[in-house]
């Protein structure tokens, strides 16, 4: 089944195309099986997008350290949740008990606005107390690099609810108060 789905022909002309033909001008979809992997999509069912490259003035995020939120068999805390962070919910998380600001070895700690992939219970815990302790308590979601399984956990909705909208980076974009210049002399 699974080669029947990885060979799917691109073009129709090819479908209806006589065998010799068929034989030599089909063009075929290559999927990839990391492609098809639950664990390797996010909650749009699209390629999960890491949510730290070696780039960002942030640490390198996830499970496996490697930029992506993605659950691995050996990750029992389903660090699923593409988050960036707010003062709040460092203050939140250190009284529960799971201190994310002090530097440890290998990990200097965050602050808000550090992007970092949060356990699924964690964040929940946070939603749930955004009644008391005010909605900045729950951190933003990368939708794009928040893994699939998430859902699993937590509805799309709540997910959407926060999700985080980076600024635009270009000077003319929307939201910038700068005009794009003109081209009258």
């Amino acid at each position: 089944m699974l080669s029947r789905l990885l060979s799917i022909p691109l073009s129709i002309g090819a479908l209806i195309a006589t065998p010799s033909r068929l034989l030599l001008s089909t063009t075929t979809r290559a999927a990839s099986v990391m492609a098809l992997d639950p664990t390797q999509l996010n909650v749009f069912h699209a390629p999960l997008r890491p949510l730290t490259t070696e780039v960002d003035s942030t640490h390198p995020a996830g499970f496996a350290r490697d930029g992506y939120c993605r659950g691995t068999p050996e990750d029992d805390g389903k660090h699923f949740i593409g988050a960036v962070v707010t003062q709040n919910f460092l203050d939140y998380s250190k009284r529960r008990g799971n201190d994310l600001t002090t530097p440890q070895p290998g990990f200097p700690g965050l602050k808000e606005g550090c992007k970092w992939c949060l356990c699924v219970e964690r964040w929940k815990q946070a939603l749930s107390a955004a009644g008391t302790h005010g909605r900045s308590v729950v951190p933003l979601v990368d939708l794009k690099a928040t893994a699939l399984d998430a859902l699993q956990h937590v509805s799309m909705e709540e997910l959407q609810r926060f999700e985080y909208q980076p600024k635009p980076t270009h000077p003319f974009s929307s939201g910038s108060n700068s005009k794009p210049p003109s081209d009258e002399l």
